[in-house]
């Protein structure tokens, strides 16, 4: 059985950016569905890395969240297999992880990843990147 989550309407609403959550706690991913649903996003969620992948071919999302301890497939080599998709290897992925050193972030960027959120970060930082990585890039889209 799948993990795969889907908000009923989530590419019905058109107009809305749909972001892909991927993390293996269901707390967090709930905690990522509330905050994203209440600012206006389509949410779909994914708790491996196998279903990341598989979600996002299947989805394509506008954005990617991903935790970077995922079973089944790492976070970095989920990014990297997106990457190499040629219909989604364009979608912005960050990387969402409790490690801050800079050779954990250097591996996320290395596999492909866009940007990096240290946990804990608050509702500002997760806004900052949401805007910068999905909502410019959904209005280009849309336009």
């Amino acid at each position: 059985m799948s993990n795969l989550k889907q908000t009923p309407d989530a590419r019905d609403a058109g107009a809305r950016p749909l972001v892909l959550v991927a993390d293996d706690d269901p707390d967090t991913r709930l905690l990522f569905r509330t905050v994203l649903e209440m600012r206006g996003y389509c949410v779909i969620e994914a708790a491996d890395g196998e279903e990341t992948v598989g979600a996002a071919e299947s989805a394509r999302p506008d954005l990617v969240l991903m935790d970077g301890s995922l079973p089944r497939l790492s976070g970095t080599e989920a990014a990297r297999q997106i990457r190499q998709s040629g219909h989604i290897g364009h979608v912005p992925i960050v990387f969402i992880s409790g490690h801050a050193g800079a050779a954990f972030i250097e591996q996320a960027r290395e596999a492909g990843c866009d940007g990096y959120l240290v946990k804990p970060f608050d509702l500002v930082e997760l806004e900052e990147v949401l805007e910068k990585y999905c909502v410019q890039r959904f209005r280009a889209v849309a336009v």
